[in-house]
């Protein structure tokens, strides 16, 4: 069986990953590394200037106290190359962060730490994919078995060989509308969109009269193009980008409509 590591942004004891982990242990061996708290929009930050540690919870499931980025490399650098771990002498055929607790669309990919650790994984050599589940924070509906629409989309994905299918240097950014699977319209090949905020930076007072900030801003929607990451969620299907992280090898359209041909074999129209 493959050898695939989950990490994430929203924790080691978040309802995404877990769901994600018990979907694919059915067709995988599981290795879960992920942050003890919550590390949302972290970015790529890697833990250079103190501790990194690392706790087995449960069985295959280690917390890592540092970001994202860190866990994917946790698990690369040592988890697999530590004589003294269960591990060592495998290889990680795929490493899947997610599934993240809302969107991860547009220039949000470079905000996310669910993105980050793919990335990483990417950087590596690694086949690698990111994954979001769109819920909407305006109006949350918090059924966590829309969490399953993801999943088992992932596991499609890795019983077809995606693994095999991901270029090197690109990593598949995945977002997958936050409902039932029976009302999710497709499946779209698409590219890196972008999303309007206000950026709001609101100014308030301490109880010792100090200025201090919230860094805020309300979401206005995206703009509108062909095969944006964006469109494909509003029409209610699920978004697969391909981010291309090096210029060389394939051409960004290349990979995307070697994908469109690699999914359309597997959900035909």
């Amino acid at each position: 069986m493959l050898n695939i590591v989950l990490a994430n942004d929203d924790g080691v004891h978040a309802p995404g990953i877990n769901i994600l982990k018990e979907t694919l242990r059915s067709i995988a061996n599981v290795i879960v590394v992920a942050p003890m708290n919550e590390r949302s929009t972290t970015g790529h930050t890697l833990t250079l200037d103190t501790t990194v540690r690392l706790e087995e919870i449960a069985d295959d499931v280690y917390a890592c106290n540092g970001f994202p980025a860190d866990c994917s490399l946790m698990a690369i650098g040592h988890l697999f190359k530590n004589p003294h771990s269960k591990y060592y002498g495998q290889k990680i055929d795929l490493l899947v962060s997610g599934i993240n607790r809302g969107a991860n669309l547009g220039q949000d990919v470079y905000y996310s730490g669910t993105v980050a650790a793919a990335r990483e994984a990417a950087f590596h050599g690694i086949p690698a994919i990111a994954v979001s589940s769109c819920m909407d924070f305006k109006n949350p509906d918090k059924n966590t078995l829309y969490y399953y629409s993801a999943s088992n989309f992932i596991k499609t994905l890795v019983q077809s060989n995606i693994s095999k299918a991901i270029p090197q240097m690109t990593l598949l950014n995945i977002n997958v509308p936050w409902c039932a699977e029976a009302e999710i319209l497709g499946t779209k090949v698409t590219r890196t969109g972008l999303r309007k905020y206000s950026e709001d930076i609101e100014e308030r007072l301490d109880f010792r009269g100090r200025r201090y900030y919230w860094i805020g801003g309300v979401y206005k929607g995206f703009e509108e193009f062909p095969d944006s990451d964006c469109q494909a969620i509003e029409d209610k299907m699920i978004s697969v980008a391909p981010v291309k992280l090096c210029d060389y090898g394939r051409s960004q359209m290349e990979i995307i409509e070697d994908l469109k041909g690699f999914l359309e074999n597997i959900f035909p129209r």
